[in-house]
């Protein structure tokens, strides 16, 4: 499983397919397509092109929420907030052989994740950020450390957890010294998507 994934970002169609493109371009292998409040004959259809797209560059292409959607389109997964569709629901609909990642913010939450097998998690925010509209409460790299923590003293092996929110090139080391296995960044490559390969390279 890639350490790096990429959540689409933008306003528009345009905006969307864009950002998607210039990520694919620069390097990133996997893509998640996340565009809340879109209408929704342009959302399957940047769907439908950004799995083309992630086929083309041989890229993993996964939806945000929508699981019929990922079903139509052959998407490679799902992910799914806290308050989206059931994971055992999803699974019925896209099969084994689909990802499922879902979306935590305590460590409550990530056993929830781990006993409902996702195949990851995605941890977060690790700090403020504009990205989404109802931020969950921010960890800092404390509150990843006691998750991880918790984890161990109940002897639960940690699973692909994705630190999400506001990720910098900086944090990077520290956060895979705690035990976090990859992130998943929005803003930072939507900005400067010539960042990837710096991200990759420290991500060894």
């Amino acid at each position: 499983m890639e350490k790096l994934q990429y959540i689409s970002q933008g306003n528009t169609f345009r905006e969307q397919e864009l950002c998607v493109r210039k990520a694919l371009d620069n390097g990133v292998k996997w893509v998640q397509v996340r565009w809340k409040n879109a209408p929704e004959n342009e959302l399957i259809k940047l769907c439908e092109i950004s799995k083309q797209l992630c086929s083309e560059y041989q890229s993993v292409c996964i939806i945000n929420d929508h699981v019929q959607i990922a079903r139509e389109i052959d998407a490679d997964g799902v992910h799914l907030g806290l308050n989206d569709s059931a994971v055992k629901d999803a699974r019925l609909i896209l099969g084994e052989n689909k990802m499922i990642g879902g979306t935590a913010n305590t460590l409550s939450d990530v056993i929830q994740r781990i006993k409902e097998s996702c195949d990851y998690i995605g941890l977060g925010p690790l700090r403020f950020t504009t990205t989404k509209e109802k931020l969950s409460p921010v960890l800092g790299f404390e509150g990843y450390q006691h998750i991880i923590d918790g984890l161990r003293e109940k002897s639960i092996d940690v699973p692909k957890i994705f630190a999400i929110g506001g990720v910098t090139l900086e944090d990077i080391l520290p956060l895979q010294e705690i035990g976090i296995y990859g992130i998943a960044v929005s803003g930072l490559i939507t900005k400067q998507p010539s960042i990837i390969n710096e991200l990759k390279k420290v991500m060894i």
